[in-house]
């Protein structure tokens, strides 16, 4: 799908990947609608961005929220063609720690967030594709993050494992079910990133990370790179019910 003159929601997109994902579709000529709860940071980005953006304050695991801000961006746009969803918590613990249990409010919000939220988002945005006259048979595309943690967790991510692990399980169903549509549902599992989740690491503390478990390039990925993939995925009609890796090689150790 040619991503000029088409719309788009990106969930997360105030910051990190999100937002680098945003800057790509908005550059490759797509109207882009930003959803994140960081209300500030998001009218930012879209201020920023001019009139081929909106930001919509949105909460991906409300489904009152999901909908209304599908519904803006049909009001604002006309239409929705592409759905990228980033939105994702990192939150950790060790299922026993001090004899104490892995708290299950983390569990869940961790859960809701990075994959209820996921799901919540893409089914919601599916149903406005459907409305869409196809293009070369395809009415829509759905690129969902997953993340290397997904086969490799590391001691205290079994909630963020398996709610990324989750995300690349529900592809090929999703797939399947929306293929009648002319619908895409595609998975990218990033590997290190430099986003502001490990921007607070010290450099040597980040460096001695990617020494440990990255391949080649020794480095953290940029969100550009991140970026481009997604944009690739949007672009390429042949992509589809797979999950696609950018991680240099890396793989995850124990901690």
């Amino acid at each position: 799908m040619n991503p000029a003159g088409k719309v788009a929601v990106v969930t997360g997109a105030a910051s990190g990947l999100g937002c680098a994902v945003a800057a790509a579709l908005l550059e490759a000529g797509a109207r882009v609608v930003l959803f994140d709860r960081d209300a500030e940071r998001g009218a930012a980005v879209a201020a920023a961005a001019g009139d081929a953006a909106l930001f919509v304050s949105v909460d991906v695991t409300n489904e009152a929220q999901v909908r209304a801000g599908i519904d803006q961006a049909l009001a604002r746009f006309g239409a929705l063609h592409i759905c990228v969803n980033c939105a994702g918590v990192p939150d950790a613990a060790k299922t026993v720690a001090d004899g104490k249990p892995f708290p299950l409010a983390i569990w869940e919000k961790v859960i809701a967030v990075n994959l209820t939220g996921t799901f919540n988002v893409l089914r919601l945005a599916a149903v406005a594709m459907t409305r869409n006259e196809p293009e070369n048979d395809e009415r829509g595309v759905i690129v969902n993050l997953s993340s290397g943690a997904a086969h490799d967790g590391q001691m205290g991510q079994a909630a963020y494992a398996a709610s990324k692990a989750g995300v690349i399980g529900l592809t090929l169903p999703v797939a399947r079910d929306l293929a009648d549509q002319g619908i895409r549902c595609v998975a990218v599992a990033p590997g290190l990133f430099d986003t502001p989740m490990v921007a607070g690491l010290p450099k040597k503390v980040a460096q001695a990370i990617v020494d440990r478990m990255v391949l080649f390039p020794r480095r953290m990925g940029t969100p550009a790179e991140l970026a481009q993939l997604v944009r690739s995925v949007v672009e390429n009609p042949y992509i589809n019910a797979t999950c696609l890796h950018i991680d240099a090689g890396a793989r995850m150790s124990a901690r």
